[in-house]
């Protein structure tokens, strides 16, 4: 061979038989350790990649984990071990259908955590938190499939682990951290199978797409666009990074995107006559909500928080700002190609998330709660970290992007020092009625052990129905009094919230006197007693209530 083919066709590096004069052992001693020292180069370049994620998901455990049992179980999450999880799951799939209005996948977890861990607060609330963390590195992956920049997927990764409404939902023993979760990762698995839309990539898609209908009705409302956009590439043999590729596995047909399709589809419909026969059960204080109110709600959630409202809009304002100022830098700038297409699958998406159940209201479908969009904030937070960082806003941006961080995680601390911003206390309210000095001598009325079913106790609670199943929760003795019925007791204890009617603190019943009352950061207990047992009717109780909802009389 002579030395121009030598210089075409060089002889790979590395052990062989000893040829023009170089040997193998020669050739390895200088190669070796070239390699050796790349790859700890590539070692450390991996690690230095990495280490924000890691940071990140830490961040977001300690947030979660560190006060899962910081608040009070409220209604939602105590009615879940008082009436719905059983010792069976086929009863407890029974009660999802008669007293819930979500699929049943959230309550299947639950159940078997229940079975292995009790229904502590801890115990309840686990599967979310863990639902919470895991949604930061799906977060971080989202980000950089929309944009292929590190910078976006730390800033989207770094806004799911502060951000207070995923916090929030992180610490709900309720299906909604798990539903932004898996919505996440369906959102993931369709930027993936846009990107490269192999069979397998599609099937993925399938999976976690019909996961997140199993989860949460409003799922729906996420995936129709991403279908849409699936089929739509498929359709027109949209170009993707493995047509520039010709040795990669095969494009699937629009027949493969079609039976993709077909599966979310054919899991929606399945869900229609378990979403009927539920009937929006406990759904109806959406409707008394105002639409106007509730519209409202949507952003301040995001900005603040589920109970950021009593912030007031100039805190609002302030989280707002660097935020409209990111957005407005990173438009203004002009968005890169690859950037640009991003913020606008995010967008679409969280479009639809949102704008397509405001539009079933004017149906006549009325289930817009602003909690039920919680997984539409996802898209949200990636719009926004693909903007805010875009390749021209540079350091402005992202500084912009760590304001927002920073605003975020303060309110997310500032729930947890601050009971006003905290679930109701009704666990605190339990402490002080299990303190209550009442002790036997209570008897149903007309001597007899019930009246109209009525069992006997020492006291009776009245309380509002948003209280009802936190008390019998922490009272595990506690049950409701059957309506007619009547009690003989020597204390009247009656619970509730501000603002309290024009008759809060006076006698229930002839022969009580008021004998101490009770602040609890914001719910109050009045306690009212009889110098003998008296009888008292259910009737009677439910119309002397402290705050004007609707009534719950609870007896032991």
């Amino acid at each position: 061979m002579s030395l121009s083919e030598r210089q075409k066709h060089p002889r790979p590096r590395g052990l062989g038989p000893e040829r023009d004069g170089v040997s193998a052992t020669t050739v390895s001693s200088t190669t070796i350790p070239l390699v050796a020292a790349h790859a700890r180069e590539n070692g450390r370049a991996g690690a230095a990649s990495w280490w924000p994620l890691t940071v990140l998901v830490i961040l977001a455990a300690a947030l979660r984990f560190s006060t899962l049992d910081l608040q009070s179980l409220w209604y939602d999450e105590a009615f879940t071990p008082v009436h719905v999880l059983h010792p069976s799951l086929w009863a407890t799939l029974r009660a999802v259908v008669h007293s819930e209005n979500t699929p049943p996948l959230w309550y299947v977890l639950e159940w078997g955590v229940s079975r292995a861990l009790g229904t502590g607060a801890i115990a309840l609330r686990l599967l979310s938190a863990f639902a919470g963390v895991a949604t930061v590195p799906v977060a971080w992956a989202i980000g950089r499939e929309l944009s292929a920049r590190r910078a976006t997927a730390i800033a989207a990764a770094t806004l799911v682990a502060v951000n207070p409404l995923f916090v929030w939902y992180s610490q709900e023993a309720r299906a909604y951290g798990l539903f932004v979760f898996m919505t996440a990762l369906a959102m993931l698995c369709f930027l993936r199978a846009r990107r490269e839309p192999t069979a397998r990539r599609l099937a993925t898609f399938a999976v976690t797409g019909l996961l997140a209908l199993l989860t949460h009705y409003f799922a729906v409302f996420l995936l129709i666009p991403m279908v849409l956009l699936l089929l739509r590439d498929a359709a027109s043999g949209r170009r993707t990074d493995r047509d520039e590729h010709p040795g990669a596995a095969g494009h699937a047909s629009l027949g493969v995107t079609l039976l993709a399709a077909g599966v979310i589809v054919a899991t929606g419909t399945a869900l229609l006559p378990l979403a009927l026969a539920q009937g929006g059960h406990g759904a109806q204080w959406i409707g008394e909500w105002a639409l106007a109110g509730r519209l409202e709600a949507i952003p301040q959630y995001y900005l603040t928080g589920y109970s950021g409202s009593p912030l007031g809009h100039g805190i609002e304002l302030l989280v707002a700002l660097p935020i409209l100022a990111g957005l407005g830098l990173g438009l203004w700038r002009v968005l890169e190609p690859r950037e640009e297409q991003g913020a606008l699958v995010a967008f679409e998406l969280a479009a639809c998330g949102v704008l397509l159940p405001i539009l079933l209201v004017a149906a006549g479908a009325d289930y817009l709660a602003p909690r039920n969009l919680v997984a539409a904030m996802i898209p949200v937070s990636a719009l926004i970290a693909v903007i805010v960082t875009a390749t021209r806003a540079g350091r402005v941006g992202t500084a912009f992007a760590a304001l927002i961080a920073a605003a975020g995680l303060a309110i997310t601390i500032d729930v947890d020092l601050s009971p006003r911003l905290q679930r109701g206390d009704w666990r605190g309210v339990a402490q002080i009625l299990r303190a209550s000095p009442a002790s036997g001598g209570a008897q149903a009325a007309g001597g007899a052990a019930a009246v109209h079913g009525a069992p006997a106790g020492e006291r009776v609670i009245t309380t509002v129905e948003l209280g009802a199943a936190p008390l019998e929760y922490y009272l595990p003795s506690l049950h409701n009094l059957p309506r007619g019925a009547s009690v003989t007791v020597r204390e009247i204890d009656e619970t509730g919230y501000f603002p309290l009617t024009a008759s809060a603190g006076s006698p229930p019943a002839p022969g009580f006197h008021l004998e101490s009352r009770h602040d609890v950061n914001g719910l109050v207990v009045y306690r009212f007693v009889a110098p003998s047992p008296r009888a008292v009717s259910e009737a009677t109780l439910r119309r002397h209530v402290i705050t004007e909802a609707h009534p719950e009389v609870l007896v032991e």
